[in-house]
């Protein structure tokens, strides 16, 4: 599905919610949820604010934080929680994916698994229906694995160096 056909449909989505509950179809909120669908992977608030200021369009945090607690409500925005930071991402046409997350440096990146997403879908689940899912696996990504084994090695050349001097 093209960016425009989905950014449309998400349109489509926030005007039957704002007739129906008469509320007043702002131009903040769709150049935020256009700015959402124009991101490309996780992005957080700042981000977004600077994506849209880009775009020469001011907004206060405080419109942010409205227009996308609404656009979670609506099941627009997913709300991420990675370690120690607060991610976001559109969600519309996208709403089962697994995600690697390193625990040194935060890099996030999507794992594509169709094994995993068909065992999840042919879970039956007890009084429960399933709309999506996301799934965090943590671990240490290649960079800095290897990183680490450079530090290791230095490590424990500069110890056998110190050794060799001490039993001389």
């Amino acid at each position: 599905m093209t960016r425009d056909i989905v950014k449309k449909r998400v349109r489509d989505i926030l005007d039957e919610y704002l007739e129906a509950n008469n509320h007043r179809k702002t131009s903040e909120r769709y150049a935020i949820l256009d700015a959402v669908y124009d991101m490309k992977g996780h992005f957080s608030l700042d981000e977004l604010g600077v994506a849209l200021e880009e775009k020469n369009f001011r907004v206060s945090r405080a419109t942010l934080y409205n227009a996308m607690r609404l656009f979670i409500e609506l099941r627009l925005v997913v709300r991420h929680r990675f370690i120690g930071q607060t991610k976001y991402e559109g969600c519309y046409n996208n709403e089962d994916h697994i995600h690697q997350i390193c625990t040194l440096c935060g890099t996030v990146t999507e794992v594509d698994s169709p094994e995993i997403v068909d065992a999840i879908k042919n879970t039956k689940f007890h009084r429960f229906r399933r709309d999506g899912f996301s799934l965090y696996i943590y671990g240490i990504c290649s960079r800095c694995q290897a990183t680490l084994s450079r530090q290791r090695s230095k490590f424990l050349t500069q110890k056998q160096l110190k050794n060799s001097h001490k039993s001389k």
